[in-house]
């Protein structure tokens, strides 16, 4: 099947699970990693929406957001990363889309830059961005709050 079926087939599926969530106001918790090397910041478009976002996705019953983060980066991105390698960065809840959601930020540097491999289904663009770069860009909320602690000199953007 070619990519432009998976990509309509994901964005019919992304407006009928805004319509639950907008009915249903569902509690989610999902987990994010910022994958940085020498002061870029690994940002995905998925092709169901517009705004950028880190590779990540929905922990699964049983899973760990470590361990979810992980899971996603690969799939997402081809990217292989130890779990215990990744910190936590954010962790908050807020509303979105009707979702009562649970979001977790991991993030790692990384000394070479990886080779990323975007499905074209799902994940339509994966690069690396400066932090301006990244700013000027329309983003998922949490994201940009870590991405702005990379600005302060000495704050490595985790949580006390």
């Amino acid at each position: 099947m070619s990519d432009l079926f998976f990509r309509i087939a994901y964005r019919c599926a992304y407006r009928v699970m805004r319509a639950y969530w907008r009915l249903m106001h569902p509690q989610t918790h999902g987990a994010l990693v910022a994958i940085w090397h020498e002061g870029k910041v690994l940002l995905v478009r998925n092709s169901y929406v517009q705004y950028y976002s880190l590779p990540g996705g929905y922990v699964r019953r049983h899973e760990s957001g470590r361990d979810a983060a992980r899971r996603e980066l690969l799939e997402e991105t081809g990217i292989r990363a130890n779990a215990s390698a990744l910190e936590l960065a954010l962790a908050e809840r807020h509303e979105w889309e009707g979702k009562r959601e649970h979001v977790e930020i991991f993030e790692i540097d990384v000394a070479e830059q990886p080779t990323v491999k975007a499905d074209n289904r799902e994940v339509v663009q994966a690069a690396f961005f400066e932090i301006e770069e990244a700013l000027a860009l329309d983003l998922f909320p949490p994201i940009r709050q870590v991405i702005l602690r990379r600005l302060v000199p000495g704050d490595s953007g985790r949580p006390a």
